[in-house]
Order: C-alpha cells, then sequence, then structure tokens
C-alpha cells in the first residue's frame, strides 16, 4: 500500500467507495464521473502504478481483473459486450498512478476506440 495512493485509500476503506467487488487480489468500484451507464473501475489491491512497472509477480492480480470484467458488465447492466480501457502513464493519460481497468459498456455501443486523425 502506498500512503499517498487515491485508490490505496480506498482499499483500505479511508475515502468511500461504491463497492461491487471485492477478493484477496482486485477491488472493483463505481466510476465517481460516470462516462457511460456501465462504468466500473477494477484495480489490483496492492499499490501497482501502471502496466509500465508490472512484473510476473503481478500476473494473479492482472489476471483476476479481466476475469473479473465480464462478469461485473453483465450485472451491471452490459451483457451484450464493454470495453476495458487501461490508460498508462502520461502519454496514456493516466489520471490517477495506481493501475485500474476501466470496464464501460451500458445498451448503446460505446463509439470508435480513439478519433480518427484527419
Amino acid at each position: 500500500m502506498s500512503h499517498n495512493c487515491l485508490f490505496c485509500k480506498i482499499v483500505a476503506g479511508d475515502i468511500p467507495s461504491k463497492k461491487i467487488y471485492e477478493d484477496e487480489l482486485v477491488y472493483a468500484f463505481h466510476d465517481i464521473n460516470p462516462q457511460r451507464p456501465v462504468h466500473i473501475l477494477v484495480i489490483p489491491k496492492h499499490h501497482l502504478t501502471s502496466l509500465q512497472h508490472a512484473s510476473a509477480a503481478d500476473e494473479p492480480a492482472l489476471g483476476r481483473m479481466l476475469a473479473v470484467a465480464h462478469k461485473l458488465a453483465v450485472e451491471a447492466g452490459s451483457p451484450g459486450g464493454f470495453r476495458v480501457i487501461i490508460n498508462n502513464g502520461e502519454i496514456g493519460c493516466q489520471e490517477v498512478p495506481h493501475l485500474h481497468a476501466h470496464v464501460v459498456g451500458g445498451d448503446q455501443p460505446v463509439g470508435p476506440m480513439l478519433k480518427r486523425q484527419a
């Protein structure tokens, strides 16, 4: 745990969240500023800054993050599909320096993955 990390504080219960899933490896909660009808964050419970810092020791948590994405998306109201987004570092527009996967969906397509450049 990093004592200065927002998501570590959420996992520790120091900052409230709308938790929807927790096990020994990952924690999932509703995004406080949802961009789609379904917008869930799935994070490893241990502090991991980004995929750029991941090692083989992180594989169980990384795999679990992806494994629970479908279950959570369906339960939240996106049975027809969803998108998983992981932003990494400054170029990837990562806003919180704790690895997190955005699981987004709903009853309409989420749109193009990236804006096409002219």
